[in-house]
């Protein structure tokens, strides 16, 4: 719902303070006529402090008035006259108004907007602090933003002429006149005193300036109390403005930007991106602003106190003062020196990568005006821990990196100020020992960027470092699926704030299933994840269970070792190589079929039999192997052949990427005729056709293209086999004839073709399709040429 419609349903009190935000400064029928579009500008973007915005705020007013003169035009008949010329003039009075200050009339609505929300969210649910009208994150914004604008008038205020340092200053330069003053009587005292002191004249012009002296040192005194005053006041100014600094810089700092870091960890598992660095950019730009601010005040205030010291507890006040906007600054600058666009996390050993490092304060303290230079280094985990505990680590790396030099560039039309290393390289790694069944998949490592710069022509010099997210290195692609599994499990389970690189051995299913599911979907580039149904059976996998709720598994946890260390009974593999496996074929091969719901995929053996032995034979499903890595296999119901009356679920030997890439799924799907129906009920042609191969009608270059056609011996027949052989074409004007007898051959016992388990091993039948495949590559023999 619409703000506005939503704050005219305001009453009593709430209603009196929404009209008084409206006035002549913005009429309250500007909001009316205008709410849509006034609600759907980005008000927010405008940042109140940049004079690079002013452009942007020039545009909004225009566009305010724009749409009030377009609004005035639209008015007719009797009743919209006087309409029509309010809103005329109201056009009129807005662009005279915030012509020269364009910004003053997007303060102006921001206030507007805010305290409506405000009021509105109050009225809505006056229990909740978060109303339905906003989400947790705008509000957190709105208040972000209006904390900054209680920032900015204190700041102000501490400048204020009367109040603030330049009162401040005009009254300590009043008092050093009124003072020179005084010494100089004093030294008209003093001179007389060299005069006779029968002098009649002496006496009474000694009187005069004595009089004068202490009127001008009782002055000088009570002056001297206002002034200790005066500086006492604006220290605790200060020190209220640097309390809500403080707070305002630990909400952006180690509540918003370490949420960023997060997002960013879990889009390593797939998760969404983690958003653009913009906002939280213009926030410790913003930041960055009043804190130098305040910091010249209070060394203004230091300078004023050294020109004239008076006894007093200001001066250990503005000690404290200096030290505290000094810390906050020094936190600013740390924190926010980030790892935009972060190193691939498993990294092989001489192989190209890239990463961005940025500072988000760098335009605002115009540190790109001596652009610095970033280092990039690796160091161990044990390393990272003491270089987090300050401990001296100078010159200490596990590797070589090279290219890993950059100086940071500053780009205009964005503001940033950012190092891309393009083309760094892991020349060598060096180990450490590992402890116990530790595997060199599962050491982390991570990438050290460093530099150096100073702030405010060399007043602060600050050595800033940064880590990257935790990266495994290895040096074959075999290594690959363990090590993205190390990073998976650090990714989803690592605690913010933690010691360099510890996470939990044990975690709760739901919470490895979330991981899971997030990782499935970002590889296989799919919308449809995985279902409660796919995680019952991914747990009784892993937990070698034979449990069939989802409630069974939910308070079970499970541990490191049973993710990736120890292989599942019966297998040479792990619980996450079976389940990479999986991804890996799906995302390659079988992602079309997945996301229409043709692969039931998470089904075992007994679980396939059970649900095809309800339906008509030829039913099938697509189920992943259980036996083998990245395998699917195809189940499906028929007669027995041995035993009349008996029914059987026959099951291929699974196929693996080597086979699709001969031959797709649906083109062997179309292959096998006694598969009719994907389970439960829909005819295979409804569900593969749109992804069968097109037949070629025509030769090329006098030379037929061969086809290999998959057979199942025992379920196809010669009638079905002679059809298909039927589909190959040559030019029609030079048709040679075609061997009449079946194109396939079976063996005489089909039983041989089937492994212990009941599945048919498609490994001999497919050498022979190659082999045939071979054969009709070589040229046509003269016979079969057409004539010349």
């Amino acid at each position: 719902m619409a703000m506005w419609i939503q704050a005219q349903q305001l009453q009593g009190d709430a209603l009196h303070q929404m009209q008084s935000l409206y006035g002549q400064h913005f009429p309250i029928e500007v909001r009316h006529y205008l709410s849509q579009w006034i609600e759907s500008q980005a008000w927010d973007a405008v940042d109140l402090d940049s004079s690079q915005d002013e452009f942007r705020a020039k545009r909004l007013l225009e566009g305010l008035v724009q749409e009030l003169q377009k609004k005035a035009e639209h008015q007719v008949g009797e009743d919209g006259f006087l309409l029509k010329i309010k809103l005329g003039h109201y056009a009129t009075q807005l662009k005279n108004t915030y012509d020269r200050c364009p910004m003053e009339l997007v303060r102006c609505i921001k206030h507007i907007l805010y305290h409506e929300q405000r009021l509105v969210r109050e009225a809505t649910n006056p229990s909740s602090p978060v109303g339905d009208l906003l989400d947790t994150m705008s509000q957190k914004h709105l208040q972000i933003n209006q904390t900054f604008e209680e920032l900015r008038l204190m700041t102000r205020d501490s400048e204020n002429d009367l109040s603030g340092l330049s009162g401040l200053q005009h009254t300590q330069e009043y008092f050093i006149i009124q003072y020179q003053e005084s010494v100089r009587v004093q030294a008209q005292i003093s001179q007389l005193a060299q005069l006779s002191p029968q002098d009649q004249s002496r006496i009474l012009r000694e009187q005069g300036l004595q009089q004068k002296k202490a009127s001008m040192d009782a002055w000088l005194q009570h002056e001297a109390q206002k002034l200790q005053q005066f500086r006492q006041e604006l220290a605790e100014k200060h020190q209220k403005t640097l309390q809500l600094l403080r707070k305002q810089q630990t909400i952006i700092l180690d509540d918003e930007l370490i949420q960023w870091k997060r997002r960013q960890q879990l889009a390593g598992n797939g998760g969404p991106s983690e958003g653009s660095l913009d906002v939280l950019q213009s926030w410790c730009e913003k930041l960055a602003e009043t804190i130098w601010q305040n910091r010249q005040q209070i060394r203004r205030a230091e300078h004023l106190r050294q020109q004239l010291p008076i006894p007093g507890p200001v001066e250990n006040m503005l000690t404290e003062l200096n030290a505290t906007i000094t810390d906050i600054i020094s936190a600013l600058v740390t924190s926010t020196f980030i790892i935009e666009k972060q190193p691939p996390q498993v990294l092989k050993t001489q192989t190209k990568f890239a990463a961005t490092v940025r500072l988000l304060v760098g335009g605002k303290l115009n540190v790109h005006m001596n652009p610095p230079q970033v280092k990039a280094t690796i160091i161990s985990e044990q390393q990272a821990k003491a270089l987090l505990k300050n401990e001296n680590t100078r010159n200490d790396c596990s590797g070589e990196i090279l290219n890993n030099s950059c100086h940071m560039e500053y780009h205009q039309a964005t503001g940033t100020l950012g190092a891309h290393f393009r083309n760094m390289s892991l020349k060598r790694i060096k180990r450490s020992d590992r402890r116990g069944a530790e595997s060199v998949t599962e050491e982390k490592f991570t990438i050290l960027f460093e530099s150096q710069f100073s702030v405010g022509g060399n007043e602060l010099v600050f050595q800033v470092k940064t880590l990257s997210l935790p990266v495994v290195v290895i040096v074959h692609g075999s290594q690959d699926n363990n090590a993205t599994a190390t990073v998976l499990w650090d990714n989803a389970f690592a605690e913010p704030g933690r010691v360099p690189f510890v996470v939990p051995d044990k975690v709760a299913w739901p919470q490895l299933c979330e991981a899971l599911n997030m990782k499935f979907k970002a590889e296989v580039q799919s919308n449809h994840g995985l279902s409660e149904e796919n995680l019952v059976f991914l747990a009784q996998k892993a937990f070698s269970s034979t449990n069939v709720h989802p409630e069974d598994y939910s308070n079970m946890t499970i541990s490191w070792s049973q993710f990736n260390r120890e292989s599942l009974p019966g297998r040479n593999f792990t619980f996450w190589q079976w389940f990479d496996g999986v991804m890996e074929l799906t995302k390659k091969h079988l992602k079309p079929h997945w996301n229409d719901g043709a692969i039931l995929g998470f089904v075992n053996k007994q679980q396939a039999q059970d649900m095809l032995l309800s339906k008509p034979n030829g039913t099938f499903l697509l189920r992943f192997s259980d036996s083998e890595i990245g395998g699917v296999t195809i189940a499906w119901v028929a007669d027995n052949t041995n035993k009349a009356g008996e029914r059987l679920v026959w099951n291929l030997m699974p196929y693996t990427t080597k086979d699709f890439s001969i031959r797709s799924l649906a083109d062997r799907i179309s292959d096998l005729n006694h598969l009719l129906y994907l389970y439960p009920d829909r005819p295979k042609d409804d569900v593969f056709s749109k992804y069968y191969t097109p037949l070629l009608s025509k030769p090329v270059d006098g030379y037929v293209k061969p086809q290999i056609k998959q057979v199942v011996p025992g379920f196809a027949t010669a009638l079905s086999d002679q059809a298909a052989g039927s589909n190959i074409y040559m030019d029609q004007a030079s048709s040679p004839a075609v061997c009449s007898q079946p194109p396939y051959m079976f063996p005489q016992n089909p039983d041989t073709m089937l492994d212990p388990d009941g599945d048919f091993d498609l490994d001999d039948t497919m050498d022979v399709a190659r082999h045939v495949e071979e054969l009709l590559r070589r040229p046509v023999d003269n016979q079969w040429m057409p004539p010349s």
